[in-house]
């Protein structure tokens, strides 16, 4: 949080711009999604509607997931481009061996988008590849692999995978507990845990917690493997309410809206803090505003560059806060 003793201590146009994008920082995407809930009660026909609330607590609740292991690539002072693709990987696997059985199929997706964290771990923290690159050349890889498995839609007929997709819990989807749970357990884990007070200690100073002894590779293996399980948990959830395996669509995009959700919670780029609250934020916020533009008959492209504009507005208020 910004220091206020310094910004007192600042010219008062200076300290006034200061405490604006610091309140941004920390409270601006609770605004922006209360702003939309209100901009639709008014403006949007049958918003209010419990199936409206269910059709986009469903839709938001991979984003969620995917967005929960982005948050800790990027507090780790990385990121994790492959996500989409490990969501891919993981319908892929889910369709091919669900003859198998449900829970043979579940692991085997699991399993997949472990494999993909921990190649990415592994040449992040052995062989020292940028983050960016590395899971960008399994972005490519992972999506070629998830085609390679099944070169097209296939329909997904079991019993147990309609009702995770569809069921509910007194009312509350499946999809939507799990999102829940997942959430408070990262968060706890982030907060309360040894594990997370290294993550939070190497992304704020590699060298330094080098220095310090934490076992600075195995935590970012450690890293890169829960954020490629939580992808291909959340390729398995929207697989399972689409009722079909896309590889070729399935997660496309999916990068860009869980970093996008990140940012806009408030973890910065360069690493070191986590905001598990401020990420679930980001990502109805994404989901809100995805909801508003097309249920007002605006063409899917300028939701792409909506998100972009958030991005740019959360960095910049990241950026400028930096410097005090």
């Amino acid at each position: 949080m910004t220091d206020l003793a310094a910004l007192r201590r600042l010219p008062l146009g200076q300290a006034d711009r200061g405490r604006l994008l610091a309140l941004l920082q920390e409270y601006g995407v609770y605004a922006g999604v209360a702003v939309l809930l209100v901009a639709n009660v008014l403006l949007t026909p049958h918003f209010l509607s419990a199936e409206n609330f269910r059709t986009q607590a469903v839709q938001v609740a991979p984003v969620i997931i995917v967005a929960l292991g982005m948050a800790l690539a990027i507090g780790s002072e990385g990121v994790d481009l492959s996500v989409g693709a490990v969501m891919a990987l993981a319908t892929s696997l889910l369709s091919l061996y669900l003859g198998y059985g449900p829970w043979i199929a579940l692991l085997a997706a699991v399993v997949g988008g472990a494999a993909v964290g921990l190649a990415n771990g592994s040449l992040v923290a052995f062989i020292g590849v940028q983050p960016i690159v590395a899971t960008l050349a399994l972005m490519v890889a992972g999506r070629g692999l998830a085609l390679v498995l099944l070169p097209q839609l296939k329909d997904v007929r079991d019993p147990g995978l309609a009702a995770l997709g569809s069921g509910d819990l007194l009312g509350v989807p499946y999809l939507v507990l799990i999102a829940g749970a997942l959430a408070l357990a990262v968060g706890f884990t982030v907060r309360r845990t040894t594990f997370g007070r290294q993550l939070l200690a190497i992304g704020d100073s590699r060298p330094a917690a080098r220095l310090a002894g934490l076992p600075v590779r195995r935590v970012l293996i450690l890293v890169y493997v829960v954020s490629g399980v939580l992808a291909a948990v959340a390729g398995v959830l929207a697989t399972a309410r689409l009722q079909a395996s896309d590889p070729t669509s399935l997660g496309t995009l999916m990068e860009l809206s869980a970093i996008t959700a990140v940012v806009v919670g408030g973890t910065p780029l360069s690493g070191g803090r986590i905001r598990i609250g401020g990420t679930v934020a980001g990502a109805v916020l994404i989901q809100l505003l995805t909801a508003t533009l097309i249920k007002h008959d605006l063409p899917p492209s300028w939701t792409q560059i909506a998100q972009a504009v958030v991005i740019v507005l959360a960095v910049y208020a990241a950026r400028e806060r930096g410097k005090r």
